[in-house]
């Protein structure tokens, strides 16, 4: 009986995982025809509407420049972010910088208009005029696009040289996560870097950055030694502990509200493989799912004597999933063992085998040894590009119940959504441990968690869809989720103000969540570094530090 019962479920996954492909690649193909076709009418009205910036922009870098009437140029920009909507915000000018030099030139003609406009109209009324982008995964509309403004694209920005000892590695902050681990594989190094391979370095890192090695070496962006930054002035300087020493510190967080940094120098590391996967656990498990999530980052507690935490172990990530179109639910839990297991490849390292997860019934698992490369190319497939994406998120304590509320916040959502026809929905949430002797490892930062004592659980919502017409019924119910699980945990003292900036909604307000002291040091950095509030004002993606005058 219990073999039929396996080999009928794994039918039925197999099945579902090959639906779930094919509607994915149905999806994309049908997604680029969409956007193509509203690029088309969007470039017609981009070229009515060029204006005097763009003009500007092109005389001072005419080979770094794409207006819209190179049409193919224009469009294959357009198309290179991940997310649907930013593909769909169209631009008067696309800037390519192809060095350091050009990048200041293109700030200095930015700034020029900005200082214009804020003479005509004022600070308060200036509008956003520019936007940049490094790997371009963010979903929200804006973040590194601008309707009928200028794209600053770091996309030659994309080196990765590491240093002859081995030590240090400098990283383009237009570069991906995967143009860095392939090099970096090739020579058993890396470093605290993204766990998509997919994700700009430039985005993950000025967000903060969480990491496979985070419980080793703290967050990516506290493993940064040095940056290079072009500020409003259109000069080009470096941030280190010892130069620009706040500028450095506030970069740790505090996004892309100081300038543009156009690489990052950081700390490397002797790394061959590591053990990784993904568990496929039938929904029924997902009791025992969130049992086991709680129990093993109980293991990190000051009072727990039973068993030690092992900081080569990175996750879980549980993630629970609906899918309309097949009336589904189904679990995916990500494991990492950053050490390498010196035997078999497939036998579990000790701090899994010893966990609960090692007990869940399920339809099969991908963990063994393998590339980093490898391990970061498997996060990127389960979400590829092509599709509307919205992102939102909230932070609670390694609390049963809480985490509990969590999971019922989603199910409910769930009801909701079998109310109305969202085309092409999947409906993702996923838990995530964060754990406060990160935040004290490696050099300071402003985020606010070094004080922080118990274990958190990032709560982070992953939305996607095919249409338009969707977007506010999707923004809206992963809104009312949150706020539920935030009520829930509001009442019973089990909430953190922190939210991790790289997966907030527009309509939340990450830097709140780093505390008075933080946010008016951010807002001091600000003041001295950009007094005219080019990336306050004239810049518009990303997250504002809402400065009080």
């Amino acid at each position: 009986m219990d073999s039929q019962l396996f080999v009928t479920s794994a039918a039925v996954m197999l099945l579902v995982i090959c639906s779930v492909l094919v509607i994915r690649r149905q999806r994309n193909f049908q997604s680029l025809q969409s956007a193509e076709k509203s690029a088309h009418s969007s470039l017609t009205a981009s070229l009515l509407e060029q204006d005097e910036l763009s003009k500007c922009l092109a005389s001072a870098l005419p080979n770094s420049v794409t207006l819209p009437h190179d049409v193919a140029a224009f469009k294959q920009s357009m198309n290179s972010y991940w997310a649907q909507q930013e593909c769909e915000v169209v631009p008067a000018c696309v800037v390519q910088p192809r060095d350091v030099q050009e990048l200041c030139t293109a700030v200095n003609v930015i700034r020029r208009n900005y200082s214009s406009q804020m003479g005509q109209t004022g600070l308060e009324k200036a509008e956003g005029i520019f936007a940049v982008r490094s790997g371009g995964h963010s979903p929200v509309a804006y973040a590194a696009s601008i309707k009928g403004g200028v794209v600053i694209d770091l996309h030659h920005f994309c080196g990765v040289i590491p240093s002859e000892d081995g030590t240090t590695v400098i990283i383009g902050a237009g570069a991906k996560w995967m143009d860095v681990s392939k090099v970096l594989d090739g020579k058993g190094l890396a470093v605290v870097g993204g766990r998509n391979s997919a994700v700009g370095v430039g985005g993950l890192t000025l967000g903060g950055g969480l990491s496979f090695f985070s419980p080793r070496f703290g967050l990516v962006c506290s493993n940064v030694i040095s940056y290079e930054i072009v500020l409003a002035s259109g000069v080009v300087t470096t941030a280190t502990a010892s130069h620009n020493a706040d500028l450095w510190r506030a970069l740790k967080g505090g996004s892309n509200n100081f300038g543009i940094v156009t690489r990052f120098t950081t700390r490397s590391f002797p790394s061959t493989q590591i053990w990784s996967g993904f568990l496929y656990v039938p929904n029924f498990q997902a009791p025992r799912v969130l049992a086991a999530f709680h129990e093993f980052i109980s293991r990190a507690d000051a009072n727990n004597t039973d068993v030690s935490y092992d900081q080569n172990a990175a996750g879980p990530l549980a993630c629970f999933s609906y899918l309309p179109k097949l009336g589904i639910q189904a679990i995916a839990v990500n494991l990492v063992y950053t050490k390498q297991p010196p035997h078999d490849s497939k036998k579990w390292p000790t701090c899994w085998r010893t966990s609960s997860f090692a007990s869940l019934w399920r339809f099969w698992s991908t963990c063994k040894v393998r590339s980093l490369s490898s391990a970061t190319d498997e996060m990127n497939v389960l979400n590829p590009p092509g599709r509307r994406q919205h992102f939102a998120t909230t932070t609670i304590k390694n609390d049963p119940a809480t985490i509990a509320a969590a999971h019922s916040a989603y199910n409910d959502a769930i009801a909701s959504i079998r109310q109305v026809s969202v085309k092409g929905l999947l409906w993702t949430m996923v838990l995530q441990p964060l754990l406060p002797a990160w935040a004290r490892k490696g050099d300071a930062n402003p985020l606010g968690l070094d004080s922080t004592n118990e274990s958190l659980v990032i709560v982070s919502f992953t939305v996607n869809w095919d249409e338009r017409r969707d977007d506010e019924f999707i923004k809206s119910l992963t809104r009312r989720t949150i706020e539920q699980i935030d009520a829930f945990a509001a009442a019973n003292a089990t909430g953190h103000p922190f939210r991790y900036l790289n997966y907030c909604a527009e309509w939340q307000k990450p830097f709140v969540g780093y505390g008075e002291e933080n946010l008016r040091f951010l807002w001091g950095v600000s003041r001295r570094y950009d007094p005219g509030g080019l990336f306050q004002k004239g810049c518009v993606g990303g997250f504002k530090l809402d400065i009080e005058d």
